[in-house]
């Protein structure tokens, strides 16, 4: 229910963000700067927020997670309706750390159940973000509506929403997540023997070591950052090919759909095939995208490219997080996990507030060729740790995968 309501407020936030950013500031340079910001902010958050929640538990930690989404959602309002960019920025930032936040949700997930079902539950986890993110995008026009109710300028509407949203998440987070899952994960890795067989917590040096976690985490960085290059920039595409709103949400609707509706298969499919074998379709199925973005005009074709996007980067990053939780003691994952949504997070706001000046020199051609060459890189990268494993320090992931 959290990650549904909490997936609605991000949606909400990033459907029209690139184009009111546009508008504000009268140039197309800067419409990734209020994406960039919400990818620094969850950058920002996602250690410090992974640590408190090994020292206090998961509940508090997600609980503040969704409080950030409540402030930063009325200060775009605000700011929107002001007309204060730099506002809008700082809200985009204070979304962005709650999202830092709520990505952990899928680890949450993945410790409170043995290893054999760990990728089904993250994939279920990262699907129940389907029904708010799906439906997110079709509740644009009507938020709008609703803030123009309340004296609100129309694009302020959506942000308006997410908050309320944001709230509820809080709400239910902080008032049934109990007994917390810390205590569960903690309970269930003594009864397996897992603390066990890997020692006390290991320093970050040593657990980013592993190849494995290394091949984990840059499965996820590349799989955000190609579809944060070709994600942000669309909604603007699409704008100077004189499509509406109604349109851009469609769009967006099925990029959504394409992330999160088929993550429950996605989870089944990893532990089918395994978690590198995952990693290649998912690079695959992003330069089909990248490839096929450049040639869509219509409406049709931009959803299809969309899709496809959004499906790549589920296969990334559903194996990834798969493969970084097997290779985690149960003492580490908080602080580990954080760490990997922060660098998760920089490469796509380093990707965010590139699209825009990319977008700008090279066109959306440009922007579709840096991600085909990224997701080129990325099978280049699985091919040289699977063919030289003995040149790399072996991981719980690799006995596992």
């Amino acid at each position: 229910m959290c990650q549904s309501f909490f997936g609605a407020t991000t949606i909400l936030a990033f459907t029209l963000m690139s184009v009111i950013a546009s508008r504000m500031t009268g140039s197309d340079s800067a419409a990734g700067v209020p994406p960039t910001m919400m990818l620094l902010g969850r950058a920002l958050a996602a250690y410090p927020v992974g640590w408190m929640m090994d020292k206090v538990g998961r509940r508090l930690g997600l609980s503040l997670g969704y409080l950030l989404g409540v402030c930063g959602g009325l200060l775009a309002t605000y700011s929107i309706d002001q007309g204060l960019f730099s506002g809008f920025c700082a809200g985009a930032a204070l979304l962005g750390m709650g999202r830092g936040v709520s990505e952990q949700v899928r680890f949450v997930a993945a410790e409170v159940h043995s290893v054999d079902r760990r990728a089904k539950m993250i994939g279920l986890i990262v699907f129940a973000g389907t029904i708010g993110s799906v439906g997110g995008p079709l509740l644009v026009g009507p938020s709008g509506k609703i803030g123009m109710m309340y004296g609100l300028v129309e694009y302020a509407g959506p942000y308006f929403v997410g908050a309320i949203f944001s709230a509820l998440a809080l709400l239910f987070s902080f008032a049934f997540l109990r007994p917390d899952p810390l205590e569960i994960g903690r309970a269930l890795a003594a009864g397996e023997g897992e603390q066990k067989s890997e020692g006390p917590a290991r320093a970050m040096r040593e657990i980013f070591s592993g190849g494995m976690v290394r091949l984990a985490i840059l499965s996820m960085v590349v799989g955000q950052l190609v579809m944060t290059l070709l994600m942000v920039i669309t909604p603007l595409h699409m704008d100077h090919h004189h499509h509406g709103t109604h349109e851009i949400s469609l769009v967006i609707m099925a990029h959504t759909l394409g992330m999160y509706g088929l993550a429950s298969v996605t989870g089944w499919l990893v532990d089918r095939y395994g978690r590198i074998f995952m990693v290649v379709a998912g690079a695959l199925v992003l330069i089909v995208s990248a490839v096929l973005t450049p040639f869509s005009v219509g409406v049709p074709m931009i959803a299809l490219a969309l899709f496809l996007l959004g499906l790549g980067w589920n296969f990334c990053f559903i194996a990834g997080s798969s493969l970084l939780a097997n290779s985690l003691g149960s003492e580490e994952r908080g602080r580990a996990q954080g760490a990997s949504e922060m660098l998760v997070a920089l490469g796509a706001g380093a990707g965010s507030l590139g699209t825009g000046v990319v977008f700008t020199v090279g066109g959306i051609a440009g922007v579709g060729g840096f991600g085909l060459l990224l997701s080129l890189a990325l099978i280049g990268v699985v091919i040289y740790y699977r063919t030289g494993k003995h040149r790399v320090s072996p991981a719980v992931a690799e006995a596992r995968d």
